[in-house]
């Protein structure tokens, strides 16, 4: 793949260490230290320069309403104080807050809502015609529900920053969720809105969490249609992966034509991710951003607003795969410098410095070495693949 045919006019980057506040209780899975290594990766490469960065701004209580239930808000407000009252307490199951899976935390009201605010502003700088594309890696909660919290997420910022691009900017909005998990709380929040087309490629539901994201789950109403599933099979790699991936997204860009696109970017479905069962590379955070891009610009004028989300291997597989995210936004030269140059090494001040306190020997190269041995069953998990994928397909013409 050669240099693309166009030319980013701007990209910005929402950010504030503040955000790794979001730390639901030591040794949990989810840890917003992961952005630290990445941050500084790319610091490392001067491709963040502080000309371009933006701290996120909290998000209204209007904001939060548009998504979330009053009730719900409430508890979270009243379970983020340090000492909750006991009634609180109480009903923290009700509202989601599951001890081992999303506990609540002192703060989390505070330090969430600006982890919706970030995404929200991304929206606004994007939608504004202040730039082209913007990065909020603090954001990509995709799981909480209306008056839920859920898998490790409290406020669901994507959910948020959706509806105020459709309310604020009357926009037609492409969600893209690339996470290995189902993006289950942005599908059930738009499901019956014909405006918000969610496309999500993940790990079957028969076998990871949420358990939904089949491709019958298709929207309702007027907005059938406008939902789209691929439910790959446990251990798919890359060929797979980015075969059904493409297929989809360039039929669903050319029938819904979006005016904004939103793309969540888990990157939990590397083979060194601990809390799934897919076998990808590096090689999709390479490929998929750069279709992402290319859609933005054939599609909706390079509108696209980029968010974070899952990622459990924080050393070895975020700092890559989301500097790999932000240097295809950016039109980094490094994109084009790993299309000629698989073992382009990462930069060695940053591997001393990170590799002092890593648990695992970090990667040194920004590629994986592939040369891994195939998995079991292939042909017939490429194959199944395909049948999901033509599943996907079927009312798109």
């Amino acid at each position: 793949m050669g240099a693309p045919q166009y030319m980013t006019k701007s990209s910005l980057f929402i950010y504030s260490e503040q955000e790794t506040g979001y730390r639901l209780q030591q040794g949990h899975p989810f840890n917003q230290e992961r952005l630290l290594p990445t941050i500084d990766l790319l610091r490392k490469l001067g491709a963040v320069p502080e000309s371009i960065v933006h701290a996120p701004i909290t998000a209204s209580e209007d904001q939060l309403q548009a998504v979330h239930s009053s009730d719900y808000i409430e508890a979270v407000k009243a379970l983020s104080q340090d000492n909750p009252e006991e009634l609180w307490q109480i009903q923290a199951d009700k509202y989601g807050f599951d001890m081992e899976d999303t506990p609540y935390f002192s703060g989390m009201h505070e330090v969430t809502s600006l982890l919706v605010g970030g995404s929200v502003l991304a929206v606004d700088k994007v939608m504004s015609g202040e730039t082209e594309h913007a990065i909020h890696l603090g954001g990509g909660l995709h799981h909480a529900l209306k008056n839920k919290a859920a898998g490790f997420c409290v406020y669901n910022d994507a959910s948020v920053a959706i509806e105020y691009a459709k309310n604020r900017y009357g926009a037609r909005i492409l969600y893209i969720d690339t996470d290995v998990h189902h993006g289950d709380g942005v599908q059930w929040s738009f499901y019956s809105e014909p405006d918000v087309c969610t496309l999500s490629i993940h790990e079957t539901g028969k076998y990871l969490f949420p358990g939904t994201g089949a491709v019958n789950e298709r929207g309702e109403g007027t907005a059938f249609g406008t939902c789209i599933n691929i439910p790959v099979e446990p251990y798919t790699e890359d060929a797979s992966w980015l075969e059904c991936f493409e297929d989809v997204l360039n039929k669903v860009a050319a029938q819904f034509k979006p005016d904004l696109i939103v793309s969540q970017h888990g990157c939990d479905a590397h083979a060194y991710d601990p809390l799934s069962h897919i076998h990808c590379s590096m090689d999709i955070y390479l490929a998929m951003p750069q279709l992402i891009h290319r859609i933005a610009h054939q599609h909706c004028a390079g509108r696209w607003v980029a968010l974070g989300g899952g990622g459990y291997d924080f050393w070895r597989v975020v700092p890559r795969a989301w500097s790999l995210l932000w240097l295809e936004m950016s039109d980094n030269p490094i994109i084009d410098h790993l299309t000629c140059n698989r073992a382009l090494e990462l930069p060695s001040a940053w591997l001393t410095q990170w590799q002092a306190i890593s648990p695992v020997e970090l990667p040194t190269t920004w590629l994986d070495n592939t040369d891994w041995t195939p998995m079991p069953r292939r042909q017939e998990i490429t194959t199944k693949n395909r049948q999901t994928k033509e599943l996907a397909l079927l009312y798109l013409t």
